[in-house]
């Protein structure tokens, strides 16, 4: 399997932990962890295979650190690269904008060429409505530490059994 660049915001305990596991579960496969506030436009255009990882703050915003990153985001060319993005957010107090940076982020990196993978299901999730939802699936996995703990780790074991499969 070629390199996989994975880029969060290494502030956010949350975030940091869930891509922890993520690389964990990935076992032997080269991973380089970048942190998104010091990363570069070569830096992401270096890798075939992407992993980023978000929460979603207030009302269905970016985090600081992602909102920054955005417009630089948008200038990449990623045709032929594959992206999976992987979000935390709360889906009792924010049911109607549950994990929203997910579908934002998904979306800027279609915008440019890339090829998003890691498409998970909404069974299981109790929410109005999702930026990250298209048709029956998020355009990512879906963490929620606050309510639904105990399903993360089975959650990201699933997931990264599934992009080892999409990445080749």
């Amino acid at each position: 399997m070629k390199k996989i660049g994975l880029f969060y915001g290494t502030n956010t305990t949350k975030t940091a932990a869930i891509a922890k596991k993520i690389k964990e579960a990935f076992g032997s496969v080269n991973i380089d962890v970048i942190a998104v506030e010091d990363a570069s436009k070569k830096e992401f255009e270096s890798y075939d295979n992407i992993i980023v990882g978000v929460s979603t703050w207030f009302d269905g915003e970016l985090p600081s650190y992602w909102d920054e990153v955005k417009p630089e985001l948008e200038s990449l060319s990623l045709e032929g690269k594959k992206v999976a993005v992987f979000g935390l957010g709360d889906q009792v107090k924010y049911k109607e904008n549950f994990i929203d940076g997910v579908g934002i982020l998904a979306e800027t990196f279609e915008s440019v060429g890339a090829k998003v993978v890691g498409f998970t299901s909404v069974e299981g999730y109790n929410f109005e409505n999702s930026h990250a939802r298209r048709d029956d699936k998020f355009m990512g996995l879906a963490i929620d530490t606050e309510n639904q703990s105990k399903l993360t780790d089975e959650r990201v074991k699933n997931w990264v059994e599934q992009l080892k499969k999409e990445f080749d």
